[in-house]
């Protein structure tokens, strides 16, 4: 079985941990949704996706220091990350994005420390985080103007104003590696961090809930729960805004226990889609928790968003491509 590149930096530095919570156990049949996956080669390895201001969908480019823009026809650009000083930095590892409240994408500098604001017309600007190494994640945007993002290697979460000024959270006992983020149904900010959920307010606040395995990916569904992706236990989660937490196995994929589910969305058609990195599919589930047929993605699909264009978007960290699903009519 081939292993992700992203995942030794990431997920392999997380600790994964028991609690006692809900367990469901779901046995589905092979099968997958109608529709057609159209694949757009980039020039390395994308990690994660999400849809723009401008009516495209744009990616980072980790290992080779760039931000990629593909307009809903398949139109590639690319666009260098530098140190600040006009040289192209090949191991910048920009690695999350999402779009501001300004109208620009912001991303997450992983190896360089800093976060990255981006035009829609590719000038980039980079915010040093002050803690050194702090090897940030995830990041979204916040209900309260500003960015959030997790501080994988220094154990916080901080907060960027559009016009840079940056404040960190020093995360409990406890809680050590956060690694995505998401705005929650209560307006709140959500984040996972190995064994836990944490749930941080606009002015710093901060709780944790214990979760059955290491969590990764996670985002608000259409029933005002959270939902998110457990990478090593082959689960996905539901958890409510008071901490209950629900799991869903996955069946076994091929000779392997896991199936390595990452990045997760709420779909066009009201269920959570999620990629299973290992397998090389995305899968979908109800609220309700049912698992329904989902589509063939090539190899290792990593992170998956909703594009302009009403389709689901994902990027194969193991063909280096962009992915469209559109569901027949």
């Amino acid at each position: 079985m081939k292993r992700s590149r992203v995942r030794p930096r990431l997920a392999a530095l997380l600790i994964a941990v028991c609690s006692c919570v809900g367990l469901v156990s779901l046995s589905v049949a092979p099968a997958w949704a109608a529709g057609t996956v159209t694949t757009f080669p980039v020039p390395s390895t994308p990690f994660f996706i999400t849809s723009g201001p401008d009516g495209s969908l744009w990616f980072t480019l980790g290992e080779t220091g760039q931000i990629g823009r593909i307009t809903t026809s398949g139109t590639i650009t690319e666009f260098s990350v530098s140190t600040g000083h006009g040289s192209k930095t090949q191991n910048s590892g920009p690695l999350g994005i999402t779009a501001g409240p300004d109208g620009n994408l912001w991303f997450t500098d992983q190896n360089l420390g800093q976060i990255g604001r981006i035009t829609t017309s590719g000038t980039i600007t980079e915010f040093p985080i002050p803690t050194a190494n702090s090897g940030p994640v995830g990041i979204t945007a916040g209900p309260d103007g500003n960015l959030w993002f997790a501080e994988h290697n220094a154990g916080k979460i901080g907060r960027i104003t559009t016009s840079g000024s940056i404040t960190e959270f020093p995360l409990p006992t406890g809680a050590t590696a956060p690694q995505f983020i998401t705005v929650g149904p209560d307006g709140n900010l959500w984040f996972t961090d190995a064994g836990q959920i944490g749930r941080i307010t606009t002015s710093g606040a901060i709780t944790l809930f214990p979760v059955p395995s290491t969590a990764t990916g996670i985002t608000t569904g259409p029933d005002g729960n959270l939902w998110f992706t457990m990478f090593y236990a082959n689960k996905i989660g539901r958890m409510t805004t008071a901490g209950v937490v629900t799991s869903f196995a996955l069946p076994k994929c091929g000779a392997d226990f896991y199936c390595g589910a990452y990045g997760i969305t709420t779909g066009p058609n009201g269920n959570l889609w999620f990629t299973m990195h290992d397998d090389g599919r995305v899968g979908q589930i109800t609220t309700s928790g049912s698992l329904l047929s989902g589509f063939g993605t090539g190899s290792g699909p990593l992170g998956i968003t909703v594009g302009p264009d009403g389709n689901l978007w994902f990027t194969n960290e193991g063909s280096s491509s962009i992915g469209r699903f559109v569901a027949s009519s």
